[in-house]
């Protein structure tokens, strides 16, 4: 099969396969840790979610809390609350621990219902960001 004119070998040169300035692989995020603002450690992204029509990130999965995995929660944050920071390495949220502790949130495990628009609509609306679920009522 003939190389497409342009295309990038595997193995060539300095091409980054995982981040660049401007871009990070869906799996590089996993494990990255969450701040906030103070520079406090919040917890670590596990997962995202997309949104399979648009291809963008519509959550990022955060665990928080516990010990030895009890007590445990996850987040769901909406990744426009989300803002990288390159020193620290790492995302940011402006938040604080207490307000995290009443956020939507479900047990390890214990997945919610992706599929309920109310479901999302109350994690947007909680972190005031944009929703991706459209208005009540709307397909």
């Amino acid at each position: 099969m003939a190389e497409m004119e342009g295309a990038v070998t595997p193995g060539a040169g300095d091409v980054a396969r995982e981040e660049t300035p401007q871009l990070i692989a869906a799996g590089k995020v996993a494990g990255t840790p969450v701040f906030d603002r103070a520079g406090e450690r919040l917890g670590t992204i596990e997962d995202l979610m997309l949104d399979k029509q648009s291809g963008r990130v519509a959550y990022a999965v955060m665990r928080f809390g516990g010990f030895l995995g009890i007590g445990e929660r996850v987040h769901p944050l909406p990744w426009s609350v989300l803002r990288y920071d390159v020193p620290i390495g790492g995302y940011v949220v402006e938040l604080d621990s207490d307000r995290l502790q009443g956020a939507p949130a479900y047990g390890p495990g214990d997945a919610p219902d992706w599929t309920s628009r109310d479901w999302g609509r109350s994690v947007d609306d909680y972190w005031g960001a944009r929703s991706i679920w459209g208005a009540p009522g709307s397909s």
